[in-house]
């Protein structure tokens, strides 16, 4: 075995698809490390091509794509990059979806429907990702629709601490936007001392995407702040008008709290015209200078997901070097 050195040390390397590079580049900044240059483009007939400029053998490889509008688009060049990735011989290749598309297709509420969410886990898994982080999923049961590690990821730390900061010295209530998110409310409360919670009573109609039909707040919130949170505003229908219906029961003032700004077609001008005194998310997802207006906060997500890719880069697997098993 003379002449043949066995190497001890792993090597981080961070890739980034094109839907969110800021995010990206300031996780490699937290890593104190460079993002590997990529080319990536588009052929005439929209298929997408990319190729790493420099060698990943035998790396421990993070692969970090938001999946945002167009979000077909981005998840298939999420896909490719970690075939890339696994056809040039790193060593184990960790998915980072901040925003996991198609969370919210988690089961089937009529005859006929897909699950698309465990589709997409099927997908990573044939692509080669040996693991997943992600922050927030629509549901907690996603995380055994993919066949390996999940580091689920939450965010509530950094938003409830903004608030609490912000608001803490005003009498404050948590509110679920519908029953189904009360446990959320319920740490939420927690970490903000223990305020109380309410809900709203809503009834979704299931032949109309996005729609929601009638609101009832249950539990005390008058003259308090409520902080309203969620894990997702798409359209921001359901979400102001919840908030409406705070400030009808009394309420104080409202602060929207969530996780994922996907802030599709209307919801820039539902959010900017409602009552709420702000809205604070997280930048899992890119906000165009379109989607940005003056009470939007956005508090970044890089810190947790550095964290917990040095985690998973350290508990890795050095023990594999001298035992022999992986």
């Amino acid at each position: 075995m003379s002449g043949m050195k066995r190497t001890t040390e792993k090597n981080l390397m961070v890739f980034s698809g094109r839907a969110h590079p800021d995010l990206a580049q300031a996780v490699a900044e937290h890593l104190g490390t460079g993002l590997v240059p990529t080319q990536a483009y588009e052929f005439a007939n929209s298929e997408i091509y990319v190729r790493y400029e420099e060698s990943v053998r035998g790396c421990d490889a993070f692969v970090i794509q938001s999946h945002t509008a167009p979000i077909n688009e981005w998840i298939m060049e999420h896909l490719i990059m970690v075939d890339a990735l696994k056809r040039a011989s790193a060593k184990r290749i960790t998915v980072v979806m901040p925003f996991y598309g198609y969370s919210r297709q988690d089961k089937k509420h009529r005859g006929r429907e897909p699950i698309s969410a465990r589709l997409i886990a099927d997908l990573f898994k044939t692509a080669g990702a040996d693991r997943l982080i992600t922050v927030d999923l629509h549901a907690d049961q996603l995380q055994g629709f993919f066949d390996g590690p999940v580091d689920h990821l939450m965010a509530l730390p950094i938003l409830a601490d903004y608030v609490k900061e912000k608001y803490g010295d005003q009498p404050l209530a948590v509110v679920s936007p519908d029953a189904g998110r009360i446990k959320v409310a319920e740490r939420w409360s927690a970490r903000l001392g223990g305020v109380p919670l309410a809900f709203i009573h809503k009834t979704r109609r299931t032949d109309r995407p996005n729609e929601t039909v009638a609101n009832r707040v249950v539990g005390d919130v008058k003259g308090r702040y409520c902080v309203l949170t969620d894990d997702i505003i798409d359209t921001g229908g359901t979400i102001v008008k919840a908030a409406e219906a705070l400030m009808e029961e009394g309420a104080a003032g409202v602060i929207i709290a969530a996780t994922h700004p996907i802030l599709s077609g209307p919801a820039v001008d539902r959010l900017k015209n409602c009552s709420a005194t702000e809205v604070v998310v997280t930048n899992t997802l890119p906000l165009s200078d379109e989607q940005k207006f003056d009470k939007l906060t956005e508090l970044s997500i890089a810190p947790l997901l550095s964290s917990a890719i040095r985690a998973v880069f350290e508990d890795g697997s050095v023990t594999s070097m001298f035992d022999g098993h992986a």
